[in-house]
């Protein structure tokens, strides 16, 4: 199996499922080319062909996440960002970001902080760790359990739709 191939099948396929998740079309095409670069260098490694469909996109998730990662602030972040939804309007994206960094700011120091510096500014977990003087393992679990409890908290006071990959294409705070 050559890029070739691959490229004439997965490229419009992927530009669209990269497009769902990116706003800026420039981005989007720097998003493809690097994950076709991805692909290239790391096809030789693939052990089972019968799963390259689900190799090459889990390859272009985590392109992406690396894209968002890369991002330092949370203005750019929601600059890019797209809910899926087409007529969703400018203040479902500020009620959602509004939402979760006030929800942030409620959790516990430690994972209020680990969420702050990975999320919202953009930090490895490398640099996490480095940063706060923890160990790797002790910045990831932060980050997890960060994670999770800020979900718990969402669940509780938003109504929160997503699809099939977890992907958010509804979200409204609920009226109490």
């Amino acid at each position: 199996m050559d890029v070739e191939y691959l490229w004439d099948k997965f490229h419009q396929p992927l530009k669209k499922f990269i497009s769902i998740r990116v706003h800026d079309q420039s981005i989007v095409d720097d998003i493809i080319q690097d994950v076709f670069m991805k692909i290239q260098v790391h096809l030789p490694n693939l052990i089972d062909e019968q799963k390259i469909h689900g190799w090459i996109y889990q390859i272009t998730r985590n392109t992406i996440i690396d894209f968002y990662r890369k991002e330092k602030s949370n203005e750019k972040f929601l600059n890019h960002i797209h809910f899926y939804d087409d007529t969703a309007e400018e203040n479902f994206t500020k009620e959602a970001a509004a939402c979760i960094q006030s929800t942030i700011k409620r959790l516990p120091g430690m994972y209020r902080e680990a969420l702050e510096l990975t999320e919202i500014q953009g930090l490895s977990q490398k640099e996490l760790c480095e940063k706060l003087g923890i160990s790797y393992s002790g910045a990831k679990s932060r980050v997890q359990r960060g994670r999770e409890k800020l979900k718990q908290l969402l669940v509780g006071c938003c109504h929160i739709e997503s699809d099939r990959y977890g992907n958010i294409i509804n979200f409204r705070v609920l009226k109490k």
